[in-house]
Parts: C-alpha cells; structure tokens; sequence
C-alpha cells in the first residue's frame, strides 16, 4: 500500500501517508514529550491520596473532606470535558497540550501554598479542570502520529507510562514525606506535604514546554482541511525518522473527504467586534456539530455501551485506588498499637472514631511520617507495572483480545470483594495489587478500543 504511493504526485490517505514515515527518532522523541502528560494525570488523581494521612492533622481533615478532596478533582474533570474537547477539536491539539501543561503546573503550586482545606479544595479543582484536557488529547495525539503497524503498541506505551507515574508519585512520597519539613514566608505556613505537592507540578510544567518542540498532528489537520500543513508535519516526521530531506518524502499530495481550507480561511484582524463574536459562535457550533453522531446511528449505541463500560471501571478502581495509602496508613497505626484485627472494617471503624482524641490523631499523624507507611504503596505500584509487561504480549494473541475484558472483569469481582474478608496487611495488600493491575489493563483497553472505533473528530 505504501509502495503504490511513491509515485511522485500520486495522491494518499492519512494511512498511507504516515505509513511512509516509518518508526525512528521522532516516534521516541513524541513518545518522550508525552510521558510527563501521562503522568501529571496520575499525579492529579493520585496525590491527595498520599498527602491527607500527613496533612490532615494541620488542616484538620474529617472523612468528608477527604471524600471531598478526591471528588472536587474529578468534578473538574467531568465539567471540563466538552469544553476542552471543543477546543482540541477547532484550535487543535498542539494548543491544548501545551498550554494545558502549563496553566496545569501554576494550578498545582497554588494548590500547595493553600493555607487551609478550602483553598486546597478550590485549586484541586482547578487542576482536575485543566488536566483533563492535555491527557485526554495526549491519548489520541499519539495514536495520530503512529501508523497501524506500531499503533497497537501505543496503548502499552500508555499503560506503561501511567504505571511508571504510579510508581514515581510512590517513590516520592517514600522519601519526601517523611522528612519533616517546617518553614514560613511572610504569612504563609510550609510543611512537608506542600513541598510534595509542589514538585507534583514538574510533570504538568515539563509536558507543555517539550510540546512546543512538536508539530500539529497531521491527521487532526487533515480533518480541518490543511492539508499543506499536514503534508509539511508529515516531511517532518519522515526527515526525522529517515535521516532524509524534507523534500525526499515520496509524497506530494494528500486525500481525504473534507475539502482543501486555507490556512486563514476567515482573516479577523480588521474585522469587528461583532464579526468577530459572530465567527467565534460559528466555530461553536461547529464544534457542538461534532457531539452529534454520538447521539445517532451508528454510534449511539456504541457511545453508550463504551462510555458505561468506562464509568464503571473507573468507579470501581477509584474506590480502592484513592484511599489504599489511607487504609494501610490506618492498618501501620493498628500494628504500631498492638491491634491484631485490620480488616477494612476495623480500619472504617478507627478512621470514624478517633477524631474525638485530639491527642491521638496528632500521635498517629507522627506514625503516619514513618517510611514503612509507604512501603506497601511501592509494592502496589511495581506489580501494576510488572503486571503491563506481562498482559500485552499476551494480547497480541489472535482471540485474546475479543475476551480480555470479560475476563478480566469477571475475575475483579471476586478480588474486590475478597478484601472484605482480609484480614491482614498482606492480605490486603496481594488482593488490591492483582486488583488494581488487572483493572489498569481493563483501562488501556477501552481506551484503546475508543481510539479504533470512534473517527478523529469524536475522541
């Protein structure tokens, strides 16, 4: 198919045309600049998790608030959804990665200079708002720069790379946390757990400066009509990749069903204020345009099943995800006391009494400082990781793949309800450690499956 296209002027599809670029140096230097995106995202959802068994002594922290420092984020999230979808799908998704990366990264600092639970709240949620963007376009910005052939191993690079974050936010928390950490400025009062918050920022910041080093993707240019910007992004790549001239690329013309558009198809410096709100809510509408074949055949159904599918994953992995250093930093003040009982009931139990005892909650937040606190946190993050190395060769396998999901999922029902009759540390932490790993997969894999059935302007 490639090679029918090397005749000079022949014209070519997206398919074609990335297939002549081949896989080399810009392929890994793409895969590099989407790393820390991938991981910013893990380091949103995740790090509250790691800092409210320390913080919640100097913020003050019920049950409630923690439940409300999780779901603030994802809240910010789930409203941001349609607008930063909008905007990767008119402004294109460069725009979004880069700048996303960046007002991500200064949400984050704010977050950690919070001085209280509702400022740390407030700027939570500012940072589930604009890291949804970056990580939801990142997903299928790389699959846009990959051609079929080495397109499936870009959901394992992105399985790999969300483990890798997993362990890294692990590691970091092992070592800083436990430091204790106490300074003023001016007003302002830093602990440990800010500077931890903090550094949580790099990825976020890293992510939208290596991204101005990229190009547009071809393939969301070529949905806009630009073609000769596509074609300029895929010489690019193909220079990169091939070690060759921009000029070698074999192909001089490329196809697709939406019309040839010019670069500045609507020039607005002269125009008006009111022209230019007038070409501001066409380009909405536009965009608005793009939600409707997910309300119709032949993707209605496939929306719903997809998206009903992926909500009850991400339920049901957040449930344990979320709160696991919460519950073995409760199950290490078990032990440290001499309780022998540290199932998840005793665990809710402790957790929902004890703030009457305002000298043991400070005594357990010193426990809570130890760095054995955070060990079965590591183990929990390396099995996921070890766990991807293991699951994709095997979906390689003609078949495997069809039934994966049914699998897998079939067989978390009985892990998850298996750690309400664990009855230890061990215990716990073997059953949420398969849990959590097979539940990743399950993730890659819906992601993975709406990256192929749905067209690019629609991810």
């Amino acid at each position: 198919m490639a090679d029918a296209a090397r005749t000079a002027g022949q014209a070519a599809d997206f398919e074609t045309a990335i297939a002549e670029c081949g896989f080399g140096l810009f392929n890994v230097f793409i895969m590099i600049c989407s790393m820390p995106c991938l991981s910013a995202m893990v380091f949103s959802a995740t790090a509250m998790s790691y800092v409210m068994p320390t913080a919640e002594c100097e913020l003050k922290l019920t049950l409630l608030d923690k439940g409300m420092m999780h779901a603030v984020t994802y809240a910010g999230m789930i409203i941001s959804a349609i607008p930063w979808g909008f905007l990767a799908d008119t402004m294109g998704r460069r725009l979004v990665l880069i700048s996303g990366g960046w007002i991500d990264g200064i949400c984050v600092l704010c977050a950690a200079m919070s001085q209280n639970s509702s400022q740390l709240m407030a700027f939570k949620f500012f940072d589930g708002f604009i890291i949804c963007g970056p990580f939801a376009v990142v997903v299928s910005n790389l699959a846009e720069f990959h051609g079929k052939k080495h397109r499936h191993f870009v959901m394992l690079f992105i399985g790999l790379s969300v483990s890798i974050g997993a362990l890294t936010i692990t590691l970091l928390a092992y070592f800083l946390l436990p430091v204790h950490i106490y300074f003023n400025v001016g007003e302002l009062h830093f602990h440990t757990w800010q500077i931890f918050l903090a550094l949580t920022a790099l990825p976020s910041l890293i992510s939208g400066f290596l991204h101005i080093f990229l190009p547009e993707s071809p393939k969301f240019l070529m949905s806009q009509g630009n073609y000769s910007k596509a074609l300029s992004s895929l010489q690019r790549i193909y220079a990169m990749n091939k070690r060759k001239s921009r000029d070698s690329y074999p192909i001089t013309v490329l196809t697709d069903a939406t019309p040839e558009r010019s670069d500045s198809p609507e020039p607005i410096v002269n125009n008006s204020i009111r022209e230019r709100f007038g070409q501001t809510k066409r380009k909405f509408s536009d965009g608005l345009m793009q939600l409707k074949p997910m309300f119709s055949s032949p993707y209605l159904g496939l929306s719903a099943r997809v998206y009903c599918l992926h909500f009850c994953q991400i339920m049901c992995v957040n449930s344990v995800r979320l709160w696991l250093p919460q519950v073995f930093a409760t199950m290490q003040t078990l032990q440290v006391n001499g309780i022998r009982d540290k199932s998840m009931c005793a665990v809710l139990d402790h957790n929902s009494n004890r703030r009457s005892n305002t000298a043991v909650l400070k005594e357990e937040c010193d426990i809570h400082q130890q760095p054995d606190t955070y060990t079965n946190n590591i183990i929990v993050a390396v099995v996921g990781l070890i766990g991807f190395l293991l699951f994709f060769p095997i979906l390689r396998i003609r078949g495997v793949v069809n039934h994966i999901l049914k699998v897998c999922l079939f067989i978390c029902t009985f892990l998850v309800g298996g750690l309400y009759f664990a009855d230890t540390m061990g215990t716990t932490l073997i059953i949420s450690s398969i849990y959590l790993t097979i539940m990743g997969v399950c993730a890659s894999t819906i992601i993975g499956m709406s990256v192929v059935v749905f067209p690019t302007l629609m991810r």
